[in-house]
């Protein structure tokens, strides 16, 4: 059963006047972004943002949000929100400045009519608001319709949230509690400033997702490890995944040059890192929420590899490795690879470590002819694995 998304976008933070929690960086992105991203991925069919203001940032986020095909619109007023709030549907509802890992999103999503994420009072639950003489609200709920409406008919000040969860615990709505390890080590938080937006994080993308797709062989024993380590630090620094995009390019069109003047193992060692910087960027991608590139972007730098791998042999059959090796990396790409196993996807990036070593060795020629026979296979084992 789907549902809808409000998120709160009012308080101001302590940073600076006039910014507010809701702008704040966290994985790339503004604070909300990052929230409706992760409503969504949860099962929300539409967000709303209470605003009190609508700031640059946040219209540039919704821009943003709206371009990559989730449905988000900026509530202003009561009229709004009893316009757009849905009447057949729960409704996800997470506290302005709220910092929730996704698998609390996924419990919350799965639970049945009004519930309430908690955790117990204590020195690390302080910020948060008190429901009771023992426990505190973490941030998020979910609830019915009918709590949604009478609410709304009842209240008379912008206040949606704090009034929403009081009428949800009158209601006896059920209780997710957050254990205080969780608390303690920054999963679940709210914050006021950027430097705890930028702690809390490090907590919550360090277990953030992880890719579902099945990815070539060096992809995922070589290169996806090495994203890993690499793109937390990346994202610290409030790095684009674009940008890091957009230098995997201009690497792999350089690479082209040491390869052209017969210097093979320069070349392919710039295409390896090339590689690498395209798995970065999808790893930072992933760790935003933000969809991986599928269109021509995503092919840009694995076409300089397979350019050089067809440049740095003579003959016809480094080109056919290289047509056999582009076919592999679109299937890769839009996981059409059936159920074959990483280790049998014989991707640019997994041609291209023993391509090195065969160069360094001086037996290119022999290499390319065993590259070639296992592309073969592994395209073989592509097409042979797909259910039908």
């Amino acid at each position: 059963m789907t549902f809808a998304a409000i998120l709160s976008a009012n308080r101001a933070s302590g940073d600076s006047a006039g910014s507010l929690r809701a702008s704040l960086h966290f994985a790339g992105q503004t604070l909300v972004e990052y929230q409706a991203r992760q409503a969504v991925r949860a099962g929300a069919d539409r967000v709303m943002i209470l605003v009190g203001t609508i700031t640059p940032a946040l219209s540039q986020a919704v821009d943003r949000l709206s371009a990559d095909g989730i449905a988000v619109a900026l509530v202003r007023d009561m009229l709004s929100m009893v316009r757009d709030a849905p009447r057949d549907a729960d409704t996800l509802l997470v506290a302005d400045g709220a910092i929730i890992g996704q698998g609390y999103f996924d419990a919350m999503a799965g639970q049945e009519g009004d519930a309430l994420l908690v955790t117990d009072d204590s020195r690390a639950s302080a910020p948060f608001e008190r429901i009771d003489a023992g426990q505190r609200w973490a941030g998020m709920a979910r609830v019915g319709p009918d709590l949604l409406f009478n609410t709304l008919d009842m209240i008379g000040d912008w206040d949606l949230a704090l009034t929403l969860v009081r009428a949800a615990v009158q209601a006896g709505a059920r209780r997710v509690t957050v254990p205080q390890d969780d608390l303690m080590e920054g999963r679940v938080a709210l914050v006021e400033t950027q430097e705890q937006a930028d702690l809390a994080a490090q907590a919550v993308l360090s277990h953030g997702p992880r890719q579902r797709r099945v990815r070539g062989a060096a992809e995922h024993y070589l290169l996806g490890p090495a994203a890993r380590l690499i793109s937390p630090a990346l994202m610290r620094m409030q790095v684009p995944a674009m940008q890091v995009r957009i230098a995997a390019m201009a690497l792999g069109a350089i690479a082209l040059v040491p390869i052209e003047l017969l210097w093979i193992g320069a070349g392919f060692c710039l295409l390896l890192l090339s590689l690498l910087m395209t798995e970065t960027a999808d790893r930072l991608d992933e760790m935003a929420l933000r969809p991986l590139p599928v269109g021509w972007l995503a092919f840009v730098a694995p076409a300089f590899a397979v350019g050089g791998i067809a440049l740095a042999g003579g003959g016809s059959t480094p080109a056919y490795l290289a047509l056999m090796l582009a076919i592999i990396q679109l299937a890769d790409r839009w996981n059409k690879v059936g159920s074959a196993r990483p280790w049998a996807i014989f991707t640019p990036a997994s041609a291209l470590v023993p391509l090195l070593a065969a160069s360094l060795a001086g037996a290119l020629a022999p290499m390319i002819e065993l590259a070639m026979l296992c592309a073969i296979a592994s395209a073989g084992t592509m097409i042979l694995s797909r259910r039908i």
